[in-house]
């Protein structure tokens, strides 16, 4: 059955009387399935089920995220749609909605989405993560409509560092740091690069001034990095129950005074924007030190995550 059959068999089930008990079996069937790793099968299963409940919310968020898992995006988002339209809306299909939308480019929609949270739980720290996310995607997205030469730039940020003038020793650090490319080097701080072995003040110099020169500087790329890291640790956790704890606030972790003002000073606010940070970024803090960074370090250790490492 193709993709669009099946999802007018589920949209159209409204047609057919609603069997409670039936959909229960289906779903599961389609739960046993999932446990032995047969993702079609407990797609399948779920589908049945809601083409006898058409009104259970919760068998299409459960429809939708398994649709997900197996890469059928569009129906993904039918199904969650389907989830939301009787209130109040699951949260869980809201954020799940919200993050396939942002995905596809479609900001606006995704951002409406996540105000469904908000205007009811303004601090809901799951939707606050991933707006401050969609409004950074946004954000980005207007710079591209906005700038004719954008084609220019990505070449330019593709362009090998070893193109570009430098001394022999900035060129082997940035070699053995995995900094191949001007982009690489946007994506990096000026405390990443010094606290690598050998690198040194003058070195520093010599990279800031040759971006000077084409109107760029260190770090310009951080942001991005961290929303990339963020969606990467997502991507990885997506379905184990633990992605939750990334947007557990960091207030929570009980943090000595000096860490507590150190991350306050970065605007990291819950465990996702923690670990989207490198230990170089948060050295670079006046006055955060070794035992700071392993009182973070060991914080995160419990729940199972760690500070981002630089590719080697």
């Amino acid at each position: 059955m193709s993709s669009n059959s099946a999802l007018d068999m589920v949209i159209g089930a409204g047609e057919a009387q609603r069997n409670a008990k039936q959909a229960a079996e289906h779903a599961r069937k389609g739960d046993e399935a999932y446990q032995r790793a047969d993702k079609a099968g407990a797609v399948s299963e779920y589908r049945r089920a809601a083409a006898a409940d058409p009104n259970n919310s919760h068998i299409f968020f459960r429809l939708g995220y398994l649709l997900d898992l197996v890469g059928e995006e569009d129906e993904a988002i039918a199904m969650y749609e389907r989830a939301c339209e009787n209130p109040p809306a699951p949260i869980n299909a809201l954020i799940n909605l919200a993050v396939l939308l942002e995905d596809r480019g479609d900001y606006h929609r995704a951002e409406r989405t996540l105000k469904q949270i908000l205007e009811t739980n303004p601090n809901h720290p799951r939707a606050r993560l991933y707006m401050k996310d969609i409004g950074a995607s946004k954000d980005m997205h207007v710079e591209d409509d906005g700038d004719k030469d954008r084609l220019k730039r990505n070449a330019l940020l593709d362009v090998p560092v070893t193109d570009f003038e430098l001394s022999v020793r900035a060129r082997t650090c940035l070699k053995k740091m995995n900094i191949r490319t001007l982009g690489d080097l946007l994506r990096t701080t000026e405390a990443e690069l010094l606290a690598y072995k050998n690198f040194g003040d003058s070195s520093l110099v010599e990279i800031k001034q040759m971006l000077a020169s084409k109107g760029l500087r260190l770090g310009q790329g951080v942001e991005d990095a961290h929303r990339a890291a963020r969606r990467r640790l997502l991507d990885q956790l997506k379905g184990s129950g633990n992605e939750a704890a990334l947007a557990k606030p960091v207030t929570d972790l009980s943090l000595s005074v000096r860490a507590r003002k150190a991350l306050q000073l970065l605007n990291i606010q819950s465990l996702g924007d923690l670990v989207a940070h490198t230990e170089a970024e948060l050295m670079g803090v006046k006055n955060f030190g070794a035992t700071s960074l392993q009182e973070v370090k060991d914080k995160l250790t419990e729940y199972g995550l760690a500070l981002r490492e630089l590719e080697a």
